[in-house]
């Protein structure tokens, strides 16, 4: 079976999967004490090497795939280097944007996972009709319906914590989140949304082989800029992060990265509307992040999540049976009345 023929329902399955372990990891790290350093880590301590792993997974996948054969490239000595173009390029420092701001919304303290995964995909699901009106395609109606009800789930959350009171360091996070978000899917609807394999491919390689070393750049000139306490948590997340124990986790973290970041693109660039798709993988992630809070309470004795951000949670999980099941539904009629014509 081509992977093209794999159900979306299935893809949206598989990203649940991999994030889940993910998210418990990086908020492990960031709530239990390191051994040497007598504090949990910070998102700036783990950030760096999580980022090197998957770049350098991401780039033996595009490799073992051949998935670099489908974009666009220069001969360097002999050998074909993929490159993206203007438009992957903007997707591209959109995505570096999303790479860092991720992981850190798990490590910000006394910030719940699901209630900042709610603030960044409700964020998100505004947008992604938007971009579907900017580029004249239809959103039909069981896509505003999942977008209702997945807004509704942040306005509820958002009401139970008594509004945003966020720290500075989150409200920037969901800022250059969303921004990253946005300039994605700008270019994702205007080259890519075609429901052509090698497309799904061509952007994949040409997006990640800028976004994933841009990422790791902007932190490196950060962590050697040597401005505040922030400098000194990133050299130790390039330097002694590498000898340390907590490597091992963190490889998980940059391997599970690099799985979510496939299946994603291949949910998003489905040809159906960004207001069918984003919904459906920004539901799979905040679910992943609620469960994760559920088995860090259950296990490892952290606060169990708010009553109204498991509502949110259900919510969200009822948009996405809604968005398997309506378009199903709704084909039927057009299914059959092409087999009475035959």
């Amino acid at each position: 079976m081509r992977w093209r023929d794999f159900p979306l329902e299935g893809y949206v399955l598989l990203y649940f999967l991999a994030y889940l372990p993910n998210a418990v990891l990086l908020k492990l790290l960031s709530s239990s004490p390191h051994a040497g350093l007598g504090r949990p880590l910070t998102g700036l301590e783990t950030l760096p090497a999580s980022l090197i792993i998957s770049t350098l997974l991401t780039y033996l996948f595009i490799w073992w795939s051949g998935w670099h054969r489908d974009a666009h490239g220069v001969t360097i000595a002999g050998a074909r280097v993929p490159v993206p173009t203007r438009y992957t390029l903007l997707s591209g420092l959109g995505t570096a944007l999303v790479l860092f701001t991720v992981p850190l919304s798990f490590t910000i303290p006394n910030v719940s996972i699901p209630f900042i995964q709610l603030l960044m995909r409700g964020d998100i699901l505004i947008i992604a009709p938007l971009v579907d009106l900017v580029f004249g395609r239809r959103v039909r109606w069981w896509s505003w319906t999942a977008l209702v009800m997945v807004l509704g789930a942040l306005v509820l959350t958002l009401g139970d914590r008594g509004g945003l009171k966020l720290p500075p360091i989150a409200i920037l996070t969901v800022v250059l989140y969303t921004a990253g978000y946005f300039l994605r899917l700008l270019v994702m609807t205007k080259v890519s949304k075609s429901g052509d394999p090698a497309s799904v491919r061509r952007y994949f390689v040409e997006e990640k082989v800028l976004a994933l070393p841009l990422s790791v750049l902007f932190l490196a000139i950060v962590s050697a800029s040597g401005i505040g306490g922030q400098s000194s948590e990133l050299s130790w997340g390039f330097l002694a992060v590498w000898t340390d124990p907590v490597i091992l986790p963190l490889f998980v973290i940059g391997l599970t990265l690099t799985i979510v970041s496939v299946f994603a693109i291949i949910i998003l660039l489905d040809p159906r509307e960004n207001a069918y798709c984003v919904p459906l993988e920004r539901a799979a992630s905040l679910v992943a992040g609620v469960g994760a809070a559920l088995i860090l309470a259950a296990g490892w004795g952290l606060k169990y999540p708010r009553s109204a951000e498991l509502i949110g949670a259900a919510i969200l999980i009822a948009a996405i049976v809604l968005l398997s099941v309506a378009p199903r539904l709704a084909s039927r009629p057009a299914r059959a009345a092409r087999a009475e014509a035959n």
